[in-house]
């Protein structure tokens, strides 16, 4: 059985809002959350980028059940691997062990901000393996000194450990990320129902470790309502990673998806409240092999109709898949 998270998107949503929907995630029965962590909306129309590490802390303190991820922190630009190795695990100690800590490449849309400019992929690549290394020896409690490539450690040590450390997900979307992955993750990240990924992630070690899929849906009562919300809020979505991975504010992916329809949207998001179209949408995702999906509801002020509405229909629907 595939398990069904709920995502707090940090781009639509204020702090006290995204822990308010995590709380009413868990009472609605979802089987776990990750949250994203940007610095910018991807659109305007989104309008919101709280600090996700701050909203963590008070989701951990709200909830009790439900597990919390990054869905993704770049430990390399905005965040010194070293410093997010202090923040997954005083994570893992605030929530009881519920803390998985997803991890990638980045997003120039977010990382920009520090002015360290935006390398090519594979150095971005090269810069999250040092990173991972330098975290992982972190968590275990080791005094770190690491003079690498890219990253300095001098005489690093976390004092608040957690009886276990958090697992570490790797963002995949290539064959050299699925590489990385396999070898250094605990579990896999992607945002698209792709074999071939998951195929490259397992011939690399990663054979048996959870997969965790991700996909934005948007419920309504009224389906044009739904399908003009996903078309404001999401059309940026369509234009792919490597077109999003690499655009520096929310003005160019306005931009890039200036030709992008409402009945694009529609053809690709699941819009309404026809729970078959949702458990559709969620079903290549489960005969990929991913073990877990993370589903976007679009639009901030939307949650509570949508947890009330998959409570009843379609996490139940969800279950059988």
């Amino acid at each position: 059985m595939v398990r069904i998270g709920y995502t707090m998107m940090t781009e639509q949503a204020g702090p006290r809002e995204l822990v308010s929907h995590v709380v009413g995630a868990e009472n609605a029965g979802f089987d776990f959350s990750v949250i994203s962590d940007h610095s910018f909306p991807w659109l305007d129309a989104q309008g919101h980028a709280p600090y996700a590490w701050s909203v963590l802390g008070a989701a951990a303190q709200a909830t009790s059940r439900i597990p919390l991820m990054t869905y993704v922190t770049c430990p390399t630009f905005r965040y010194h691997p070293a410093v997010v190795a202090q923040k997954a695990a005083t994570m893992q100690v605030l929530s009881g062990g519920r803390f998985r800590l997803g991890l990638g490449s980045g997003e120039n849309l977010n990382e920009h901000i520090v002015g360290a400019g935006w390398p090519a992929a594979p150095v971005r690549l090269q810069m999250l393996e040092e990173a991972v290394d330098i975290i992982r020896r972190m968590l275990t409690g080791q005094n770190v000194s690491h003079h690498g490539a890219h990253f300095d450690v001098e005489n690093g040590r976390l004092w608040d450990l957690p009886d276990q450390p958090p697992p570490l997900g790797i963002a995949v979307s290539g064959p050299r990320s699925c590489e990385l992955a396999g070898r250094l993750g605990d579990l896999v990240i992607a945002t698209e129902p792709k074999p071939d990924l998951l195929e490259a992630f397992d011939a690399h070690g990663g054979a048996g470790k959870p997969r965790i899929g991700q996909l934005p849906v948007c419920y309504d009562t009224d389906r044009d309502a739904a399908v003009a919300r996903a078309h404001d809020q999401f059309r940026w979505a369509l234009g792919g990673w490597r077109v999003n991975a690499e655009l520096p504010g929310p003005a160019g992916f306005d931009q890039a998806a200036r030709y992008v329809r409402p009945e694009d949207v529609a053809g690709a998001i699941a819009c309404g409240d026809g729970v078959d179209a949702f458990v559709d949408a969620v079903r290549p995702y489960a005969e990929a092999g991913f073990t877990e999906v993370a589903l976007v509801q679009i639009g901030g002020d939307h949650q509570q109709p949508f947890l009330e509405w998959a409570e009843a229909k379609l996490l139940p629907a969800l279950r059988d898949l």
